[in-house]
C-alpha cells in the first residue's frame, strides 16, 4: 500500500451511516464510519452529529498514523447494501 498523509485518508470516501433513535420522533441521531471501528458519535440533530463523525474521522486517523496502525481502505458501495435501506427521498 503506498505511503498517504492525514490529508490523503481524510479525503477519502469513507462510509459514513447515520441514523435517528428509534423513536417516532427522534431524539438523537448516531452516526458511524463503517471502516473505522469504534468511530461511533451521537449529537440532537443530523448536522451535529455530520459534524461530530468528520472530528471522529481525524481523530481516528491521527492516532492510527502516530501509532503505525494499518488504516482501512473505503469499501465499495455495492447495489446490494444501497437496496436494503430506501433514500431519504423515498421515505
Amino acid at each position: 500500500m503506498p505511503f498517504r498523509t492525514l490529508d490523503d485518508y481524510l479525503a477519502l470516501p469513507y462510509t459514513v451511516e447515520i441514523f435517528p433513535d428509534n423513536g417516532d420522533e427522534p431524539t438523537c441521531f448516531f452516526a458511524r464510519i463503517v471502516e473505522l471501528p469504534g468511530s461511533l458519535v451521537q449529537a440532537e440533530t443530523p448536522a451535529a452529529v455530520e459534524a461530530k463523525i468528520q472530528d471522529a474521522k481525524r481523530a481516528w486517523l491521527e492516532a492510527a498514523l502516530a501509532a503505525g496502525r494499518p488504516i482501512p481502505e473505503p469499501q465499495p458501495v455495492t447495489s446490494a447494501a444501497t437496496d436494503a435501506y430506501p433514500r431519504r427521498d423515498e421515505i
